[in-house]
Formats: structure tokens, sequence, C-alpha cells
């Protein structure tokens, strides 16, 4: 007997298992608005420099207009437009004249913006592009703040990875929902950029420990008939989160109310996840069969299976007898590298992740690019997120994993190339491409979390999940630099 029928006596796709699902639905809904969050809390607006002209009502001669006032203070830049990092040491009255050209001003007449920015707050009253000035000669700082944040959750795959393994899933869930609540509502008050990245990195470390306990209780409590379902739905969450944190941020115009109101949600998913059970199987490897066998009673009781009454600490240590010996040899992760059988399926699983991962979040990071409306194209791209994740289960019944992963992402890989060759000023054509891709990437995402899981036995899953997580932290950081 094998831990998957012990979990059928206690009753393996029934009520605990939907109150679970549930449970983990709230976190993976939460975790996708902190991993965008950047897309509205650092947007750049538009700026120019401030000038006394411009800026300074009392000095302002009468009878000027205000075009005319930028016209003399701030020279023009690409395509026209007021410059946005330069201005005039000298107001140019000479421009004022109709029949003024280009060469009436020079390079020597202009100087970087020294007393600061003006910036437009139509979309955004305050963001942190505008609390700090990452602009100009800073602007490399704030992508800077978003690689910080997928550090952490490449540091934290590693961390939580090995914590779990040694201390149990549930703690080290219900610490991680603590330290990303603490984490995130304190980055809301950070008084300077070097402590907003510091915190940023804290609450991303945090949710990486989320994600790889909440996958693995799961899936450790779920069957593997109903696992493909199950991940399905929790990706689907996740997805959900990405469209309701276009009309959050739409709602909430302030980077300070906006991070507030996306971390004080995990104090109550940290109270909730004091219910859930510790992995039976994790009990049984680390030699507690007594709390094993009260897990498994307390989730069959809740089920309506009286078929566990059969269980007792014998039947449990015969069942496992094999898995606890194979769990106490020496493992690590590089033993998806040393044996052949685990190396064969890791290389190509950790090229395929990053490949995937670095068109994505390439895609994701970047709608400033793509239209002005970027509260719309968030709404958009999680809606077609869901589309695509929800499609999954049912191509998974008709087609192969391998199928899936590659036709979807050939496809996903063709929406973004056609997307380059599109002239800018063709803005719906490039938001449909840029959408058809985003729910093709939904598709091979949702795919390739449930191959993993089924191509990888249970003493290596751990592994796999923070692989991954590092995966999509290290293909962030290539798309910034």
């Amino acid at each position: 007997m094998e831990f998957s029928e012990l979990l059928e006596q206690a009753g393996g796709a029934g009520l605990f298992q939907t109150l679970l699902l549930l449970t983990f639905i709230l976190p993976c809904f939460m975790i996708s608005f902190h991993v965008l969050l950047e897309n509205f809390s650092a947007s750049v607006p538009g700026h120019r420099c401030w000038t006394q002209l411009l800026d300074n009502g009392s000095v302002v001669p009468a009878n000027i207009t205000p075009e005319a006032l930028l016209t003399i203070s701030i020279p023009p830049g690409p395509n026209w437009e007021p410059d946005q990092c330069r201005r005039f040491r000298q107001p140019q009255w000479q421009l004022v004249d109709p029949n003024a050209t280009t060469s009436s001003w020079n390079e020597a007449d202009t100087e970087p913006c020294v007393d600061g920015w003006v910036y437009d707050r139509s979309t955004f009253t305050s963001t942190i592009v505008m609390k700090w000035d990452l602009v100009c000669s800073s602007q490399g700082l704030k992508p800077l703040s978003q690689s910080i944040f997928m550090s952490g959750i490449l540091v934290g795959s590693f961390i939580w990875g090995l914590l779990s393994h040694r201390l149990g899933r549930k703690p080290m869930l219900s610490w991680s929902c603590l330290q990303t609540a603490v984490a995130g509502t304190g980055t809301t008050f950070a008084p300077t950029l070097l402590i907003y990245c510091g915190l940023r990195f804290v609450t991303a470390f945090g949710i990486a420990g989320i994600f790889l306990s909440a996958l693995g209780l799961m899936v450790e409590w779920t069957t593997t008939s109903r696992r493909a379902v199950t991940l399905t739905v929790l990706a689907c969450s996740s997805s959900a989160g990405q469209a309701a944190l276009g009309g959050v941020a739409f709602a909430l115009r302030d980077w300070q109310t906006l991070q507030l109101a996306v971390s004080v949600p995990f104090f109550a998913i940290f109270l909730i996840s004091w219910w859930l059970p510790e992995s039976a199987r994790w009990l049984i490897i680390k030699g507690k069969p007594d709390q094993a066998l009260q897990e498994l009673r307390k989730v069959a009781r809740i089920n309506g299976h009286k078929e566990a009454k059969n269980l007792t600490i014998e039947v449990l240590m015969s069942s496992m007898e094999e898995e606890v010996a194979s769990a106490k040899e020496p493992q690590s992760g590089l033993d998806l590298f040393r044996v052949p059988m685990l190396r064969k399926r890791s290389c190509p699983a950790l090229v395929t992740s990053f490949s995937l991962l670095i068109s994505l979040y390439g895609l994701v990071f970047d709608l400033q690019s793509l239209g002005r409306d970027i509260f719309l194209l968030q709404v958009l791209f999680g809606a077609m997120d869901i589309l695509g994740r929800a499609t999954t289960v049912l191509l998974l019944s008709f087609l192969g994993r391998r199928t899936i992963l590659a036709g979807f992402q050939v496809m996903a890989g063709l929406c973004i190339l056609a997307n380059t060759l599109v002239p800018p000023d063709l803005q719906t054509l490039r938001v449909v491409l840029a959408v058809l891709g985003k729910g093709c990437f939904g598709i091979s995402l949702t795919c390739l979390t449930i191959y993993r899981a089924e191509l990888f036995p249970t003493t290596v899953r751990k592994s796999t999940a923070a692989q991954g997580n590092r995966q999509e932290a290290v293909a962030v950081e290539s798309t910034w630099f």
C-alpha cells in the first residue's frame, strides 16, 4: 500500500479537499497583486523639469500663454515633445517669435533638471517614481526595485524549500503569510528607496514560502487523479488576481494606499492558515506516525469516511516503509542532475521554464509600451489568462502534455514576434496580439506546473518547485538587464 491508498481511505476527494482548495485560493489570488504591483505603483508618468517661470506663479509675466512659457523654458525632445530631462538655463525669449527656428538655441543653452521635476498626476496621484524621482539619470533604479523583489523569490525558493522539508509545510506557510503581511505593510511607510527595496525583498521572500508550502500541502492531500483540476483552479485564482489588480489600481491611484490594500489581507490569510493540517506524508517520513494518524482520521471525519477506523500506526508504517527508507537517504536538489533519469527530465524542464518565463514577464511587465490604458490592459491580460488556464484541463483530456506545452509556447512566441513588426500607431492590433500571447502563456505555464508534478517523485518535488521559482526570478532579472 502506498500513501495514495492511505489517502483514499481517508477520502482523497471530499469536503476536506474542497475546503483546502478554497483556503488556498485567497493566497494565490493575492500573490499576483504583489508580483505585478509595480506595473502601477512604479508607473512612469509624463514629466518635465521644474522651472521658475512655469512653476512659480509669482514671477510669470503678464499676457504670456502657458504654451509660450513652455516653449521658452523647455527645449523640444524626441518627436518635438517637451524634453523630459533638460531645461533652458535662461528663458529663450526669441523662441516666442513665430519666425524662430531650431537654430535659435543650442545644447549649451540647456542643463539637467537641477531643481527637480513636475509630474503629470492625471493618471496616478503618486508613484514611487514621483516620490524618489526615478527618471532621467536615475531611471535605471526603477527596474532595479523589481529585480530585487524577484531576487527575494530566488533566495526564498532555496531557504523555504529546505525549511518546509525539515520543519513542516504548515508552520512555514503560516510564518510566510505573517512575514508577507508585515513586510508588505511596512513597505507603505518606507522613507527611502533603499528601505523600500529591502522590504520588497522580504515580502518576496515570504511569497516564495507561501507558494512552496501551499503547493506541497495541496499536492500531498490530493489524489493523483484530481491533481490536474486542483492545480488548474489555483492557477485560475492567480489569473483572477491579475485581472482584479487592474480594477484595484484604477480605484486606488496612490501607490501607498495600493500597497497597503494588497498587503493587509495577508494578516487574515495568516489567521486562516492555522486550521490547516500538516501533511500526513511528511509526518510519517519524519517519524511522527501518531500525528499522521490523527491528521488522517481528522480528514476522514470531515469527508465522512468510516474506513479510516481501520487505519493504525502499524498499517501506516508498513505501507510507507519503502518511502521512509528512501527519505532517510541523503538527498538534495543536486539529485535532479546526478540521477540519470531525473537529469534527463530536469534539463529540458529548466530550459523550457526559463524560455517561457522570460518571455511571459517581458510581456506583463511592459504594459506602458502597449497602450495608454494600463488598467484595461491588466484586466484583459488576467481575463485571457483565466480562459487559457481553464482551457488547459479540457485540452489535457484530449492531447498529451508535451503537445500542449510545445504547441502553445510556439503560438505565444509567434504572437510576440508579430507584435514587434506592428507599427506603434496600431495600438489595437498590438494589444490583441499581446493578449493572445498572454493566453497561450497561461496554457503553457499551467501545463508545465502539472507536468512537473507528474514527472518527478515526491522526494524531489520540492526541489523542482523551487527550481521553477528560481527560473522565474532569473528570467525577470534577465528581462530588465
